[in-house]
């Protein structure tokens, strides 16, 4: 029988420690075994709605494919009422959205002469979703929605539960009222993430996002990439990170949703309400747009 040895006990700890402070940090977890158990659920049923069994298998065998930790437990502590919206009607950022709308008044005009939306409550949006395109979120779509929609799996959301950083943590009540709806909505983008990227030929590890997902200037969800996203500049290809593309994805997606030339300002907050079902969301674009014509 082997004596307890105090080296190999510390050693052992470290190692523990240093695992579970990666896992946390969202950063790939110590092997590919663990990272395999985590998301193998989520494989079989990928493979079962149709992908390819040995491209699933090799994509998340891939390095850069892991458990977000990080990205995805802020879907637990997420508040509209908390986000800052005013900060977009200052005046160092309408004066930057003005300097916006008349750097790209051609690709706005052509936009707003196609669908019919106002080219300022395009900027507005651009505003409040990526900075007008300088801040589009730097986390792997693919790993987030990952990470989401393997919670589905009992097993997984225990595992995750406790390595939630404790400042970002709720309740376990809330976070098991919230955690089923939330991966099933995940595993839906997720498999509209896989489609698109296979429809255009991209990479999905190399897809950026935001914490929720949300991909390019516009912020789609890969739903509404699918559904929505057009290619502005006519290259043959749909890249939410292109501003043409960016500009006349929001317009139609608007315009889809009921946006008309002269409609009410009631009909205008409720389209824009479908963009974003906040109201500090709408009522921050429609500030912006106001702005925007003095």
């Amino acid at each position: 029988m082997l004596k307890p040895n105090p080296a190999r006990r510390h050693a052992t700890l470290v190692i523990l420690i240093v695992a579970a402070t990666t896992f946390c940090l969202g950063v790939p977890v110590a092997s590919a075994q663990e990272k395999l158990d985590h998301f193998g659920i989520l494989r079989q049923r990928l493979v079962a709605d149709g992908f390819a069994a040995e491209s699933v298998s090799q994509l998340y065998s891939r390095p850069e494919v892991f458990v977000e930790a990080d990205g995805v437990s802020r879907f637990f502590i997420h508040s509209e009422a908390k986000l800052n919206y005013d900060q977009f009607s200052s005046p160092d950022s309408i004066e930057k959205a003005q300097r916006y709308l008349l750097e790209n008044m051609a690709i706005l005009g052509s936009a707003e002469e196609t669908y019919g939306v106002d080219k300022r409550v395009i900027t507005a949006i651009l505003l409040v979703e990526s900075r007008l395109g300088t801040l589009s979120g730097s986390r792997s779509a693919l790993n987030i929605l990952s990470t989401l929609a393997a919670l589905t799996d009992p097993a997984f959301q225990e595992s995750f539960w406790r390595i939630i950083p404790p400042e970002r943590r709720v309740t376990r009540e809330r976070f098991n009222e919230r955690v089923q709806k939330r991966a099933e909505w995940g595993y839906r983008e997720l498999k509209a993430l896989l489609r698109y990227a296979q429809r255009e030929g991209i990479d999905p590890a190399a897809i950026t996002s935001s914490y929720a997902g949300a991909v390019g200037y516009a912020q789609f969800m890969p739903t509404n990439i699918l559904a929505y996203a057009q290619d502005g500049n006519q290259d043959g290809r749909v890249d939410l990170l292109v501003h043409a593309d960016a500009v006349a994805s929001i317009a139609n997606y608007l315009k889809r949703h009921g946006w008309q030339p002269g409609i009410s300002r009631e009909k205008q907050e409720k389209v824009i309400h479908a963009y974003n079902p906040s109201v500090y969301y709408v009522n921050a674009i429609l500030k912006v747009a106001d702005l925007l014509k003095g």
